[in-house]
């Protein structure tokens, strides 16, 4: 098949300058710029965002963290007859590029704008079939190899379904919990071999806006984070209980709890989870949880 040029139209909006930068390519008339201010990505983004809210939960929450607590970050947006068709980012810069589900070529058009801009990523993130043509023409790009490291699904509540009783209750955590969160989230990043954040800054940040979720029974057993609400939808994370109450049904009663105060208050609930964890599987498809979607991260190697 003969394709038509493509015009890759990369702008890098810093210090209230644009910088343009034009270099045709043998595609599908596919666009990528490139921003390094969340809020004009945004500008650019948001309705793109809002039509998959669920899917693109992650992407929404990021960016949202980046208006109140900014940080570098790069943010590339891909247009076919100027309507967006695609995008990734990468904040912090340390962190792998972060995709949402895209076509094949779309995903070719981000590698190339990206590898063109002489930027070197560490990994690349997203739902399988986007992050698998994203590493592999990274692949070809760089002649460097990409290594699946982990796989989640993306679970979105159903509805709820009775659980078995479970002693205990569930309750917020307050500043009194502080110590003993940051310690469990440091031990979850750990266990699970996730890219960990500021442990402190994110237990502050859930404490300050009374989205720590503890599960007790005459002291402590499991904790949940929920995330703040974008277009509806609250994304639990962080659920965690320590090795010595593991086994007795805890986590399972607190994200219960949980989802059922969120969904009485008219939000949608989702949670991401390791595909290697079983466990953590059979329990939220227990609760209500339903599977639409899966994701996987890759390493590239230098």
């Amino acid at each position: 098949m003969t394709r038509g040029p493509r015009v890759i139209d990369t702008l890098c909006e810093c210090g209230g300058m644009i910088h343009t930068a034009g270099d045709k390519l043998d595609d599908m008339g596919i666009s990528v710029r490139f921003y390094e201010d969340p809020r004009s990505f945004l500008a650019v983004a948001e309705e793109f965002l809002l039509s998959r809210a669920v899917l693109h939960n992650l992407v929404l929450t990021i960016v949202d963290t980046r208006l109140a607590q900014p940080e570098p970050g790069r943010y590339w947006v891909a247009f076919r007859d100027s309507q967006v068709v695609g995008l990734a980012l990468q904040s912090p810069l340390t962190f792998p590029a972060l995709l949402v589900p895209m076509e094949a070529d779309v995903a070719a058009a981000l590698v190339d704008t990206i590898t063109e801009g002489g930027i070197m990523l560490p990994g690349v993130n997203g739902e399988v079939a986007t992050a698998a043509s994203f590493a592999g023409r990274w692949t070809e790009r760089r002649r460097s190899g990409a290594v699946p490291m982990q796989a989640f699904r993306i679970y979105q509540l159903a509805g709820l379904n009775e659980i078995a009783p479970v002693g205990g209750q569930l309750r917020k955590g307050d500043y009194s919990d502080r110590n003993l969160a940051v310690s469990w989230l440091q031990k979850f990043y750990a266990e699970t071999h996730m890219h960990s954040v500021d442990a402190e800054n994110f237990i502050d940040t859930a404490l300050a806006a009374e989205r720590l979720w503890l599960w007790d029974i005459g002291g402590t057993v499991s904790m949940a984070v929920s995330s703040k609400p974008i277009a509806g939808v609250v994304r639990l994370s962080a659920v965690y209980t320590p090795k010595e109450h593991r086994g007795c049904g805890y986590a399972g009663a607190c994200v219960h709890a949980v989802s059922s105060l969120l969904t009485n208050a008219g939000y949608c609930c989702i949670l991401y989870t390791d595909l290697g964890n079983p466990t953590s599987n059979s329990i939220y498809r227990k609760i209500g949880y339903k599977a639409v979607g899966e994701a996987i991260l890759y390493r590239f190697e230098s």
